[in-house]
């Protein structure tokens, strides 16, 4: 699984991200950079050698599209990580219930103390 690594790079993740709304030719993904067209064809190099992008020649140019197989099987393997998530946040979840139930008790008990003649 190469995907993980070529995902590293904000640069890569934005691409795919243009690449998911349509199919685009080199041009037209280097014009959302502020990078040279060298550097967003070594990009694509990497996204093409994770097997994220696939690149069909049309012409003159060439056009990259989105190749999600990869995102799947990277998604897939994630998940077996989420149930362990979801269960910690619902946990964090009942503390922070709890912490602010405390804290009004405690703000009540406060308050009635001062209330209540010496």
């Amino acid at each position: 699984m190469r995907a993980p690594a070529a995902l590293a790079d904000p640069v890569r993740r934005e691409i795919l991200v243009l690449l998911h709304a349509r199919p685009r030719n080199v041009s037209e993904i280097t014009g959302h950079f502020d990078v040279s067209r060298p550097a967003v064809s070594r990009h694509l190099r990497v996204l093409r050698e994770a097997g994220l992008v696939v690149a069909e020649d049309r012409g003159r140019e060439r056009v990259y599209r989105l190749e999600t197989a990869p995102l799947v099987e990277l998604r897939q393997w994630l998940e077996q990580f989420s149930n362990r998530w979801e269960q910690r946040f619902d946990a964090l979840e009942t503390e922070v219930h709890r912490t602010r139930r405390e804290r009004r008790r405690q703000a009540q008990s406060t308050d009635e103390a001062k209330e209540k003649p010496a």
